[in-house]
């Protein structure tokens, strides 16, 4: 049996394959049932900045800058009031899960503001939290706030949260960057612990018999992860943080696609709530059969094998491979007589 430990943010996981921030993760007794599925670490769902707000009823004047522009943009978050445990039972999730739960518990802090809320994490680091998952969502609507103070925000946040806890931090990164490469590289500079590569943004549909803006939320696909893969084989070797892959693991193949191009761990929600949780244990037997088959003694040992500058023409992921990707699609003979 090969190895298939690995190390991600410091800590020591049994496996590469995680569990995403899901309602999966909200009780411990689905923890326990994720442990058991060899799962390497579980992020728990998001506490909102505005479940903090609520709770002290004290609202930061950055939260709402450019709410007023889309009066909608209140719909893209779920009720508050009833989403997931609330501040109070956030923290006891925590305890109760590090009492009887081996693997790492890493907590999921979701905000866009720098203000008293990131005390929070400090709280979440006493109750017990192994690392904080800093999902930034932030929804730029208004047309005055520019890319670069976005951006800008997004870094100084980091440093805010690096500078008020001791646990390590990692990020989800945004794939709507101009430049997600150099954001990578100054988040790593601002000293996260950990770049996960995507969030995925729920957008709003339109109810046109109502007309109403609504809520809308599909599971990812596998042919999500191609973006990702990308953009990790890019980064790996140019930071120092480790990095993940979030959005479209569905099977062994795609976990192992994940490690070759740079990434510590996957995170998979998707598949477990399409297959059982028990698909997690069937991704990692393939992984360990794949490895055998390979010749590779480690996860550790195959990891970055196919990244930007391991493969022997690096075009393939640059510009150079446009005019190969469009030509390799093939017209079938009856195309133009259906």
């Amino acid at each position: 049996m090969s190895d298939l430990s690995t190390k991600y943010l410091g800590l020591n996981l049994k496996s590469p394959l995680l569990a995403s921030a899901s309602p999966l993760c909200e009780s411990v007794d689905n923890i326990k049932r994720l442990e058991d599925q060899n799962l390497g670490a579980v992020v728990l769902p998001s506490l909102f900045e505005e479940q903090l707000e609520l709770d002290s009823l004290s609202v930061d004047s950055d939260l709402t800058r450019g709410a007023d522009s889309f009066p909608e943009s209140a719909n893209f978050l779920p009720d508050l009031q009833t989403y997931n445990l609330g501040p109070d039972g956030y923290l006891e999730l925590i305890r109760h899960a590090k009492e009887s739960i081996q693997i790492p518990i890493i907590a999921s802090l979701n905000g866009v503001s720098k203000g008293g809320w990131l005390q929070y994490a400090r709280l979440m680091e006493e109750a017990g939290a192994d690392a904080i998952e800093l999902n930034i969502y932030s929804l730029a609507t208004d047309p005055a706030v520019c890319g670069s103070e976005v951006e800008q925000g997004y870094i100084d946040l980091v440093r805010h949260l690096k500078r008020s806890i001791r646990i390590p931090v990692a990020v989800k990164l945004s794939p709507f960057f101009s430049a997600p490469a150099n954001m990578g590289v100054r988040f790593d500079e601002a000293r996260a612990d950990g770049i996960v590569l995507f969030n995925r943004f729920y957008q709003p549909d339109f109810d046109i018999d109502h007309m109403e803006v609504s809520p809308s939320l599909s599971l990812s696909r596998p042919e999500e992860l191609l973006m990702r893969l990308h953009w990790t084989a890019v980064l790996c070797g140019h930071v120092r943080a480790d990095l993940g892959i979030t959005g479209g693991v569905h099977s062994s193949r795609d976990l192992i696609k994940c490690i070759l191009a740079g990434a510590r761990v996957a995170f998979m929600t998707s598949a477990l709530l399409r297959n059982g949780v028990h698909h997690a244990a069937h991704v990692l037997t393939e992984l360990d059969r794949w490895l055998e088959e390979h010749e590779y003694s480690s996860v550790q040992q195959m990891c970055g094998s196919m990244s930007h500058g391991a493969v022997p023409d690096p075009s393939a992921f640059e510009r150079g491979n446009y005019m190969k990707v469009l030509s390799s699609y093939t017209l079938r003979a009856n195309v133009f007589n259906d």
